[in-house]
């Protein structure tokens, strides 16, 4: 298998994401100017430029460990005796499985800390806009698990990377206030720019839900969808206050290192690093202000 031809659909997509920003950035402008927009987060120098680095990150990081987790599903699927072609059916197959798997490794990357620890870098801005979509994880190693089962199942290498791709590339578009609600039908079945401002505010009554991918099917299976009601407000529970991309990437991994060194029996370490990010054991006391807020 030619490891050097690994099917690539987000570097060319690049130009159009730098173009649908500043459009977006424009348009939410001139809202404004009319007086339609007040209620608009709209964009902000220090932010779209600490999201911009973040996904820049991003694709480096993916120069390298796109190659590996690829050779991953290429030894998997060369060890599984099953073959799913590539006919429609196997395509179509493919589509609701990748998706299923997408909404295993989000519900998962915010249900356990150490996983989202690495996560937590898509939901680090208080703005939602076409350049929240690019504010990616520097560590993606956490996902990979989640989509080996469809190399065993027989999906090439190739399948399963170019429709995470497609997977990406529909998420993008959703990452706007730009767009209200759609016809009843797509919202129904598809994950929309109004389910996903659910999932990136941090409402109480938003807080883990919405983990779709494409579909939002999913999410109203197994129990984890919530309709946008209350204006949602984007960000984290406990706010950053920086801008740096490097301590973007890494703050949620050294406050979990700093968690687990705490005096404490062995169960109590291991809560901090495995249970639900805002797990903490009977009696803790809150973090200081300046750990939950780190200085710019």
């Amino acid at each position: 298998m030619d490891m050097t031809h690994i099917p690539d659909l987000i570097t060319p997509a690049i130009p159009v994401f730098v173009l649908t920003v500043i459009a977006e950035a424009l348009w939410v402008k001139k809202q404004r100017e009319e007086g339609g927009a007040s209620t608009l987060k709209g964009h902000t120098w220090k932010d779209t430029f600490a999201s911009l680095s973040m996904g820049l990150g991003n694709v480096a990081v993916g120069v390298f460990w796109k190659g590996v987790a690829f050779a991953g599903y290429a030894a998997l699927y060369h060890l599984t005796p099953l073959r799913m072609g590539a006919g429609v059916f196997a395509w179509v197959l493919l589509f609701f499985l990748e998706d299923l798997c997408y909404y295993a490794f989000h519900r998962v990357h915010h249900e356990s800390r150490l996983f989202w620890a690495s996560h937590v870098v898509h939901h680090s801005s208080q703005h939602y806009n076409l350049s929240t979509a690019l504010r990616q994880t520097w560590t993606p190693m956490s996902g990979w698990a989640f989509w080996a089962p469809l190399a065993l199942l027989g999906f090439s290498p190739e399948m399963i990377v170019t429709q995470q791709a497609v997977s990406l590339l529909y998420q993008y578009w959703i990452h706007t206030e730009a767009i209200g609600q759609l016809p009843r039908p797509v919202e129904w079945l598809f994950n929309t720019p109004s389910h996903h401002r659910v999932h990136h505010a941090s409402n109480t009554a938003y807080l883990d839900t919405n983990y779709a991918g494409i579909l939002i099917l999913w999410d109203r299976l197994f129990g984890t969808f919530t309709p946008e009601g209350e204006r949602p407000v984007y960000g984290l529970t406990k706010n950053l206050s920086t801008y740096n991309p490097v301590r973007i990437a890494f703050h949620e991994y050294a406050a979990i290192a700093k968690d687990a060194a705490r005096p404490g029996p062995l169960g109590q370490r291991l809560g901090y690093i495995f249970r639900n990010p805002a797990w903490k054991p009977k009696g803790a006391l809150p973090p200081p202000m300046e750990a939950a807020h780190p200085a710019p």
